[in-house]
Parts: structure tokens; C-alpha cells; sequence
């Protein structure tokens, strides 16, 4: 098992499969590539699924537990079956999705051995939906979520993300996962120096004071230090678990941080943050194994580093980023470009 220099262990593996995407939400950041979102064909520089596989095999070496398939919109891939079915043996996969694809496609992921999924609901009303999507996909991402439950994947978590356009919309949610068994909520921190728009986040402190007066009881999970709150609906029948990621800030999150990401075209990062990267789209599995070796061995501890505040804009911390890597013939060097 690999570990950092501040004594985390890799034990996840978030890889995106495609930056494509059929919505267009205001917030996204793209994995911290930007919005590099446009045509819905398949692109080039996608790896393909034995590249996929061959990541994830070295990873299963390194001790690797999970993976979670990201994008852009993951289930715009029509080879997401076989990467799901061709994943390592005893590597727990699951799926972060908008929803929209899942009607029809739920129960052959969980035929192929999907574990879990998470599903981006940013509102329950559709006009509000369509606003912060750009889409009118609402009635079908609902489906999707119903689809999800139907196929096993019990529970289904739906993530919000919370800032000035959904903040609103959070204790409908609330209520939502409380009246329906089979439902979590995952309310997620606006992160906006690497989405943009500072003036749409929300003091979620208040967002975690809210939920510890709607609920009947809290927890406090190991990983991130993240609170749970578990709230009962209304009607007293039934209970919903809404937990909350707040990265901003938090020095606990990072310091408990087991993963790595790997973006649609190969290349693996450290952080969400950190773009020093390796592609390895058709590196050997030696080159892939020395690239998971350096990129864990340059992790840091602490968020919010890579960009930093100046005059009201976030501008890149050259200093913190230091000068890209590039594995060449298994040997990592430094790109001087």
C-alpha cells in the first residue's frame, strides 16, 4: 500500500471516464479542469477501456480498495458495462451521475457488479432544476433515481451542491430523503476558487446549524470528520441521513484524505487542486505503477493552497504547484516546458 508523507494511505481511486456532459450546471468545475465540456462524440484523448483497466489493475496491486467513476457525465460512455464488469476482484466501484441515463441502464451496471451510486440533485422543482442544470432532464433524472433503487443500489445518495442558487432548495431535500426509504442526501461545499463566482457561496456553518436543530440525532464519521445527521420526516414514519462535505477551509478533511483522481484523458493528480499530473493513457504498467509511487509521494496536506486570493480574483499559486511530472520509459521527470 502506498503512503504519503504525512502518513495517508491510498485507498480510493476517483477516475473521470469522459468530461462530456448532457447538462451544463453553473457550478461545475469538471474535476478542476475547468468547463472544457462541448460536443457530445467521444473525443480522442478518452482512454479507452483497456487503458481504464490497466490503471485500475495497478492500482488493485497497490492495495487499492475502491474506485469511483466520475466525468463529465460517466454514463455517456457506452463501454461503462465492461469497465464496471472488467474492474479488479475486490475492488469495490461505484458511480457519481446526473441520473438521466439510468432508466434502462440501472440494472445491467448492478448485473456487472456496480456497488453504489450517487446521483446530482441540485433541486425538486423543476423550473429551479432547469435553471442551475441547464437542462429540462428533471422528470428523467427522477426516474433515473427510481430506476437505481429498483435495480438494488439501496441507497442511492443524491448530491447537492450548496451555494446562492440551491441553498433554498436544501430543506425540501432534507424532507425528501427522510419521507423515502432507500434515499441519502450528500450536501456538498461550493468550492469557489476553482469554480469561479465567489459571491455564490453560502456560510455552510449555518447550513450545519440548520441540520443539528431539524435533526433527532448527529454523528461524526472517521473519514473528513464528516458530520451525519439523521432526521425524521414529518410524519415520524420514516428517518433520512443527510451528510455534509465542507473541503473549504478544513484541515481535517485533507489530513484524512485516502485518494487520488484521474482525469478523462490519464491523467492522475494528487488532489483535486493540484495539476501536477502524469498521462498515462499508454504508459506500461511499470510507468503507471512509477506514477502512483511519485504523485503519492507529492501529495500535501492542506486544501486551499493551489489558488489564493488577490484584489477579489483567485489566481494560481505557482509556488504550490510546482513543475508538472512526466514519466518517460518508467523514470519520472520534470516537464520544462
Amino acid at each position: 500500500m502506498l503512503v504519503d508523507g504525512f502518513g495517508r494511505e491510498l485507498t480510493e481511486i476517483r477516475m473521470s471516464l469522459t468530461d462530456r456532459c448532457n447538462f451544463d450546471c453553473v457550478y461545475c468545475h469538471n474535476e478542476g479542469l475547468g468547463d472544457t465540456r462541448g460536443p457530445m462524440a467521444p473525443r480522442d484523448e478518452e482512454m479507452t477501456t483497456d487503458e481504464v483497466v490497466r490503471v485500475l489493475s495497478v492500482a488493485a496491486d497497490l492495495d487499492v480498495e475502491a474506485v469511483k467513476l466520475t466525468g463529465g457525465e460517466p454514463m455517456l460512455r457506452e463501454d461503462l458495462e465492461e469497465i464496471v464488469r472488467r474492474a479488479p476482484d475486490g475492488m469495490e466501484v461505484s458511480l457519481t451521475t446526473n441520473g438521466s441515463f439510468l432508466p434502462g441502464r440501472a440494472e445491467g451496471l448492478v448485473e456487472a457488479g456496480l456497488e453504489r451510486v450517487n446521483v446530482s440533485q441540485d433541486a425538486v422543482d423543476p423550473e429551479a432544476f432547469a435553471e442551475i442544470t441547464k437542462s429540462g432532464a428533471y422528470d428523467r433524472v427522477v426516474e433515473g433515481v427510481d430506476a437505481a433503487l429498483e435495480a438494488g443500489l439501496d441507497p442511492v445518495k443524491l448530491n447537492m451542491v450548496v451555494f446562492e442558487g440551491t441553498v433554498e432548495y436544501v430543506p425540501q431535500l432534507v424532507d425528501r430523503v427522510a419521507e423515502r426509504d432507500g434515499l441519502r442526501l450528500q450536501l456538498i461545499e461550493y468550492m469557489p476558487e476553482i469554480a469561479g463566482h465567489p459571491e455564490w457561496a453560502v456560510d455552510v456553518d449555518r447550513v450545519h446549524e440548520w441540520l443539528d436543530d431539524r435533526a433527532d440525532r448527529v454523528e461524526t464519521r472517521e473519514m473528513h470528520d464528516r458530520k451525519r445527521y439523521f432526521v425524521r420526516a414529518e410524519d415520524g414514519d420514516g428517518e433520512g441521513m443527510v451528510e455534509v462535505v465542507d473541503p473549504v477551509e478544513n484541515a481535517d478533511f485533507c489530513e484524512s484524505c485516502h485518494r487520488v483522481r484521474v482525469t478523462h484523458d490519464g491523467s492522475l493528480k494528487g488532489c483535486l487542486n493540484r495539476p501536477r499530473v502524469h498521462p498515462m493513457g499508454e504508459l506500461s504498467e511499470a510507468e503507471i505503477r512509477a506514477a502512483f509511487h511519485e504523485v503519492v509521494g507529492d501529495r500535501v496536506p492542506y486544501y486551499g493552497e493551489f489558488m489564493v486570493e488577490e484584489d477579489g480574483e483567485w489566481v494560481r499559486n505557482d509556488e504550490y504547484v510546482g513543475e508538472p511530472l512526466v514519466v518517460e520509459h518508467g523514470r519520472v521527470t520534470a516537464d520544462d516546458d
